[in-house]
């Protein structure tokens, strides 16, 4: 019976705690916006890029690519 004395007044100060996270989260507008996130997380985060070293495949290599071809190897 003495677990009762602790048991039953920590759950209610749990429940309590629980119940003012709740009213924190609905004042701060956590809830706002529900089918934005489920469509976000649909989209890609940064829109792709091409890589700045390549060079596209009807462009000729510049001197310089040429150049370092010749240096490396």
């Amino acid at each position: 019976m003495t677990a009762l004395a602790w048991l039953i007044p920590a759950a209610l100060f749990l429940g309590f705690l629980g119940v003012l996270a709740f009213m924190w989260a609905l004042r701060s507008g956590q809830f706002e916006d529900l089918d934005g996130a489920a469509y976000r997380i649909l989209e890609d985060d940064t829109p792709e890029t091409r890589d700045k070293d390549a060079t596209p495949a009807n462009q000729p290599p510049s001197d310089t690519d040429k150049r370092q071809r010749d240096h490396d190897g």
